[in-house]
């Protein structure tokens, strides 16, 4: 009897243990169907997320964020690739710290496993990263990584850049559903990217429009030409993010440019400088009518190396203000901070458009200007024919008269206060001839200021010297200066390099010509061996002199770092 029981309770025990097991599998397979929802809902908020985001650098950010919750990873990262696809350019970091990330230093350029993926754009899946062939192992202070999961970017079949994910949780590995969810991310991330980038571009376009027309309205305001200059080079230099901007313009009769704005980091190292056209990046641009670009001008070889201007800067395009039948009217130059992104070539395009805009709106203005000028210069001629043709006859007439009356004129007297009439009436007559023909006088100068004096000074001494001085000048030299004043810098300037070509033994020479209106300094300086104690002083004595006779002085010295500075200063206006 006992077998028999026991029979029956292993027959009714078997069908449960048979429903346990498929309650088990069912339960299971639902947790699996809830999962893959949860997870597909998740996905699909993601791209939601990200595809909200119109600022490209939030939108890189969330991208990240987004990639590293769906894949349960510990560290995400988003590395942008270099537009010639060798490198990497940008990384945003999920999972570090700003303090950790200062401790392991720099950003990786795209080396090791990272490189990998930019050499074959393919997602890769790796259980430990130490044992791929292209591993380049972890700098110091970095955090142990072992799994892996890399998916590339694609934006209108361009390689952006690559995701990142590394330490999936609870020590699990990577599968294929979680690079079917992430390369899923990666389709979304490249059309969220390309939204962002059109925005971008929108608001960039809108930026230039804007200062554009800013600098029309300025020009055709009548404002001052430096205000204008000003005005070209900030804007280029915020809307591009630039650290340093300058404007340079040719300078008449002399095959060289001067700076005549600079504004942003060590502005005073280019205000003013007279740059030559081939050993220059704004007199290649000039002399070319084309942009042309740095990767880094600090080192650049077509670059003159002194005066040293762009320390701290490294990229760096001059795109040259004009073209075509009108000429180019002048050279803008941007640089941006040393490791900064060169100028890519939609910047160049949109910066050389906006150049084009400003040299119209030059045009314009200087078109007006000439109609202005000429109408004045109508007027006068209107006002001397005025003078001749009627003061002039007139007074000729009253003269004649007088001295016709004169003659019945018994007393003595008054036949001398005629006489005295008739000869200022002559006097009154040569005044107004005069004042004619300074009406009627055209300015026959150009290129006799002393800006063009000094460069073809400085031009001229370069062979004796053996090397080309660098030029500065700041200020209205042609105009605050006047030409006895101006005629004295010249001698002292060449003075003072034949002094440098013949003593000095310098490999460098700096020349600084400065007015504030108030008075005039011509500083030269050399590398050279300085001023010995016994050496002959008739030069100097000479320019001393010179300085003296106009109510100045000057004197010199040997900086710390060896040669000579001379400063010769004289006051331009009385008093």
């Amino acid at each position: 009897m006992a077998s028999a029981e026991d029979s029956r309770e292993a027959r009714v025990r078997l069908p449960q243990l048979k429903l346990d097991e498929l309650l088990e599998e069912l339960q299971a397979r639902l947790d699996a169907a809830r999962g893959t929802r949860d997870r597909v809902h998740s996905l699909l908020e993601a791209v939601l997320s990200v595809g909200r985001e119109l600022e490209l650098e939030q939108a890189l950010h969330s991208i990240v964020e987004a990639a590293a919750v769906l894949v349960d990873a510990e560290y995400a990262a988003l590395g942008v690739i270099t537009p010639d696809g060798k490198a990497l350019s940008a990384f945003h970091t999920v999972g570090v710290t700003e303090e950790q990330i200062a401790r392991i230093g720099p950003y990786p350029e795209g080396h090791g496993i990272l490189g990998e993926l930019i050499r074959h754009p393919e997602p890769l899946r790796l259980v430990k990263i130490s044992e791929h062939s292209a591993s380049y192992g972890f700098p110091p202070n970095h955090p142990p990584m072992n799994t892996f999961l890399g998916v590339p970017i694609r934006v209108r079949d361009q390689i952006f850049g690559n995701l990142y994910l590394t330490e999936k949780r609870a020590g699990a590995q990577f599968d294929d559903e979680d690079e079917s969810v992430l390369s899923t991310l990666a389709v979304a991330a490249g059309v969220a990217i390309d939204n962002a980038r059109l925005y971008e571009e929108s608001r960039l376009r809108e930026r230039w429009l804007r200062a554009n027309a800013e600098i029309t309205h300025t020009l055709l305001s009548g404002d001052a030409p430096a205000k204008v200059l000003g005005l070209i080079a900030e804007r280029a230099g915020e809307i591009t993010g630039s650290a340093l901007a300058a404007v340079a313009l040719p300078m008449e009769d002399t095959e060289t440019l001067a700076v005549e704005i600079a504004v942003g980091m060590d502005a005073e190292a280019h205000q003013g400088l007279i740059l030559p056209m081939d050993r220059s990046l704004m007199g290649l641009a000039f002399s070319g009518a084309a942009p042309v670009t740095s990767v880094d001008a600090s080192n650049d070889g077509r670059i003159s190396l002194e005066p040293r201007r762009f320390e701290g800067l490294g990229p760096a395009v001059a795109v040259p203000i004009g073209s075509g039948e009108a000429g180019v009217r002048g050279v803008v130059l941007l640089a941006r901070e040393a490791g900064r992104q060169p100028f890519s070539a939609t910047e160049t395009e949109t910066l050389q458009a906006f150049a084009a805009q400003a040299a119209v709106a030059m045009e314009l203005a200087e078109r007006r200007r000439d109609a202005e000028e000429v109408a004045v210069l109508q007027d006068r001629d209107r006002i001397a024919r005025d003078l001749h043709d009627l003061a002039i006859q007139r007074l000729f007439a009253t003269g004649m008269t007088l001295q016709s009356a004169g003659r019945f004129i018994d007393h003595a007297g008054a036949a001398e206060r005629v006489d005295r009439a008739v000869d200022d009436l002559d006097e009154t007559i040569k005044i107004i001839r005069s004042t004619i023909f300074g009406l009627r006088a055209r300015d026959g100068g150009a290129g006799k200021g002393l800006r063009a004096r000094v460069v073809r000074a400085v031009g001229e001494a370069a062979p004796v010297v053996g090397f080309a001085p660098s030029v500065r000048m700041e200020g209205l030299v042609d105009t605050d200066v006047p030409r006895e004043i101006a005629d004295q810098v010249i001698a002292v300037l060449t003075e003072a390099l034949t002094n440098v070509a013949r003593h000095a033994r310098a490999g460098r020479a700096d020349v600084a010509l400065e007015t504030d209106g108030r008075e005039v300094r011509l500083t030269v300086t050399d590398n050279g061996v300085g001023i010995p104690p016994e050496g002959r002083r008739s030069g100097l004595a000479n320019m001393t002199e010179r300085a003296e006779q106009l109510g100045g002085e000057m004197d010199w010295s040997t900086p710390p770092d060896g040669g000579t500075r001379l400063v010769w200063r004289v006051p331009v206006t009385e008093g």
